[in-house]
């Protein structure tokens, strides 16, 4: 087994327009835009949908690595998640209010008993790094070139 060690990923980000932000990584590219509610028309999720997204994404793999730790047909699991957040902060008008999600919740959909399904989130959350960022500090530097 290789162990590995400060992976890095990196990813370049521009703006096409106040609200349309265009994402490549690799050979990828994604658009981050918001909906026309908020000044736009969709062309892709918006930032906070993104972050739901993504901890889908890790929700998913984390469930297949599990699964096999556990010596278990993968049978069925779906995820609804929902953030709630209140974006006053990110609009200037409150200083004292938190500018990110307040509370996610993740209704599963599964047909697995609930001890499993109760030892596959014990170890979701302590290897998701999705959770593990969402949950704890991480330092950000800028540099500005």
């Amino acid at each position: 087994m290789t162990i590995f060690s400060n992976v890095e990923f990196k990813i370049k980000a521009f703006s096409e327009k106040v609200t349309k932000t265009v994402v490549k990584t690799r050979d990828f590219e994604l658009v981050i835009n918001e909906p026309k509610k908020l000044g736009d028309i969709t062309q892709g999720f918006n930032p906070v949908e993104f972050i739901l997204a993504a901890f889908a994404g890790f929700l998913k793999v984390v469930e297949h690595l599990v699964v096999k730790e556990m010596d278990i047909e993968i049978n069925k699991i779906e995820f609804k998640i929902e953030g709630k957040l209140n974006p006053v902060k990110f609009m200037g008008k409150n200083e004292e209010a938190r500018a990110g999600y307040k509370e996610i919740n993740i209704d599963i959909d599964s047909d697995y008993d609930q001890d499993t399904i109760n030892k596959w989130l014990e170890t979701f959350e302590s290897r998701c790094l999705a959770s593990d960022n969402l949950g704890n500090d991480t330092s950000s530097k800028v540099n500005i070139s």
